[in-house]
């Protein structure tokens, strides 16, 4: 068994000073950073942007680097052609078709491609454009610039929600496919499953089929099969009857990317070009939002917690169990939001964890010794609620409330707090305590599940640093005055998050480009500020690269991370393998912090060494970079 993880607290003098000297507590992490200027490079101040739900080909399948530069994705492959048609070696995509009607599998039994692609499906995107008017819009939405307002009120599907989305055609052939080619840029489309266990089947790894040039086996064909035999599951109830290709209500849109080389995503391209861009970094959970997020924050996942913060046992309808019912192929029995959300992974009795472990033990390399799964603990890997209201308050926890505990893990805020690092996270929709800014007829809004820091015990219950967290205008307001902190982590709302149905890549697009803007206007700000701008996960979108297997809970697909700064002007490709957590290396790296959160989280990782047959590769798995890379310091 495996120690509990120790309690982090602030050390004494911190916590004296934040608290007005009234509480101490033992000291945890060592004092060896000196604040905000003690940087070891001239960066003195990192904002990372994270939008949702892009793989890395779904936004750059088709760009063309830089001349003498290369790049991994759909069109360096062959996959594709520049104008978005099936290139020569478009079959090195094909998705099969499979069979799992007994205990799951992350490799089931693969049956026969698919002749054709399942039709896409609208899911629930938006029939009409969720603002009547540009006024409308300007009058709830702060955060784009204002000649993007009109973006909110155009691009409706026309459509009935979840239904086959006759705006493709019905026979598209079978591999990636050109989304502008039959809607436009400004159009809505349907969403996708991007939960843990659907997403080990998506990617479908078989350490039998290892090479030096693919050391995981991940082959990544079983992406519409997962969408149609089991989508976002039924939280326990059975199939529908009758059950058809789009009665999951995904179809085939996880095959869908957007041409750059037509002009479509026209900003983050440009930004690509004149600052560089990471086409190796990936989602750090196989699954959706919360738990990448939490990544984010924690540097790992979280466990369900009794009081107290020892782990804990959730309600049985909380636990993950993906086994198939009986009489169907794939149907989980006990998967969705309001279902199962929490593995044992410890336990390889519990459904769903042996297939996975078993797969990791067959890995030419040993995956990482901490990465959690401690005896008894379960773990949290799709989307519940957090632990606090955002003013402080416990939230409601039980069977049917679908939340997670507050939670007493060491994570970022409070190791940057003991080295007297200035932080914030900064959520749109965040209205001093309450999340209910920048909502219309119920959608938009703040994220709490994208907030690490509203799980957290230790910043929750203490006033001060639940001053960290601010909303979009505090972010404009500090960038104005000068008062940025050393670390920002900012969030759109869900108009602007890029979130496949419910916003569009555009309008984050949009979101990025105000706040580059505000930054480049105050030049003494901008020469020493490094934007980061990626994705919380794939969101079910196919992607043709490498996956490095670290630990039970990922890596997943890889996402798009675009680093805009003077520091980074020019640098154009990386390759190094990075993965969310590489966020928290590079903090605690620049910062000069010289610990990292947890001895569990991923920053304990050494640095990669890139394989000689394949950069993408690292030949000291499991291996995650610093992002010191994308910078031109980094290069000397």
């Amino acid at each position: 068994m495996k120690a509990q993880r120790s309690k982090i607290w602030l050390a004494p003098l911190m916590l004296a000073g934040v608290l007005g000297g009234a509480l101490a507590a033992p000291q945890a992490y060592a004092q060896e950073g000196r604040g905000d200027d003690a940087t070891r490079t001239p960066i003195k101040h990192v904002i990372l942007i994270i939008g949702e739900n892009r793989t890395f080909d779904n936004v750059f399948g088709t760009f063309v680097p830089n001349k003498g530069q290369t790049v991994w994705n759909l069109l360096s492959e062959g996959i594709v052609n520049a104008d978005g048609t099936p290139g020569p070696n478009f079959a090195s995509a094909q998705q099969w078709q499979a069979s799992d009607t007994g205990t799951y599998s992350i490799h089931p039994t693969k049956t026969s491609p698919f002749g054709v692609l399942p039709q896409p499906n609208t899911n629930y995107a938006h029939i009409s454009a969720p603002f009547p008017s540009v006024a409308a819009a300007q009058s709830v939405e702060p955060a784009l610039p204002n000649n993007a307002y009109n973006l909110l009120t155009i691009g409706g599907t026309g459509l009935p929600a979840n239904s086959a989305d006759s705006r493709f055609p019905s026979n598209l052939p079978n591999g990636p496919f050109d989304l502008t080619s039959s809607v436009s840029y400004d159009d809505y489309t349907g969403d996708i499953v991007h939960r843990f266990f659907q997403m080990w089947q998506e990617i479908d790894c078989d350490g039998t089929t290892a090479t030096a040039q693919n050391p995981s086996g991940c082959k990544n064909d079983l992406f519409p099969w997962v969408g149609v035999t089991v989508g976002t599951g039924g939280n326990g109830n059975p199939p529908p009857s009758p059950f058809t290709d789009e009665s999951t209500e995904e179809g085939a849109n996880s095959m869908g990317f957007y041409n750059v080389a037509a002009g479509d995503v026209s900003y983050f391209t440009k930004l690509a070009h004149e600052y560089a861009l990471a086409d190796n970094y990936h989602q750090a959970i196989l699954g959706g939002t919360g738990a990448n997020h939490i990544a984010f924050g924690f540097g790992t996942t979280i466990f369900y917690a009794n009081p107290g913060g020892t782990p804990g046992t959730p309600p049985s309808n909380q636990i993950e169990n993906p086994n198939p019912m009986a009489g169907t192929n794939n149907w989980y029995t006990e998967d969705g939001y309001g279902g199962g959300s929490y593995v044992g992974c410890s336990d390889p009795t519990q459904p769903g964890v042996a297939p996975v472990m078993g797969y990791l033990t067959s890995l030419p390399y040993q995956p990482f010794n901490g990465g959690d799964c401690e005896s008894n603990a379960y773990y949290l890997v799709n989307n519940y609620n957090p632990g606090y209201l955002g003013n402080g308050t416990p939230a409601p926890l039980g069977a049917t409330d679908f939340t997670i505990p507050p939670s007493e893990e060491p994570n970022l805020g409070l190791l940057l707090t003991a080295h007297d690092i200035s932080w914030r996270y900064y959520g749109e929709g965040w209205d001093g305590g309450k999340e209910d800014g920048e909502k219309y007829n119920g959608s938009g809004g703040y994220c709490n599940i994208c907030d690490p820091f509203l799980y957290s015990t230790q910043i929750m219950t203490n006033p001060a640093l639940r001053q960290n967290l601010q909303g979009i205008h505090q972010l404009y307001a500090d960038i104005q005055n000068n008062a940025l902190p050393a670390v920002s982590i900012v969030k759109p709302d869900g108009f602007l998050d890029g979130h496949p149905a419910s916003s569009k890549l555009e309008l984050l697009e949009g979101f990025s480009r105000k706040i580059i803007d505000m930054i480049q206007a105050n030049p003494s700000l901008w020469r020493h500020t490094a934007i980061m701008i990626t994705f919380d996960e794939g969101g079910g979108y196919y992607d043709s690269g490498y996956i490095q297997p670290i630990d039970f809970f990922g890596d997943g697909t890889r996402v798009p991370l675009l680093v805009v700064s003077p520091l980074s002007k020019g640098v154009g490709m990386v390759h190094t393998y990075y993965d969310h957590v590489s966020f928290d290396k590079f903090v605690e790296r620049n910062w000069n912090i010289g610990q990292t959160i947890s001895a569990d989280s991923r920053d304990n990782l050494p640095n990669p060494i890139a394989a000689k047959n394949n950069p993408y590769v690292p030949e000291n798995s499991p291996a995650i970079g610093n992002l010191t890379g994308m910078f031109s310091f980094g290069r000397n």
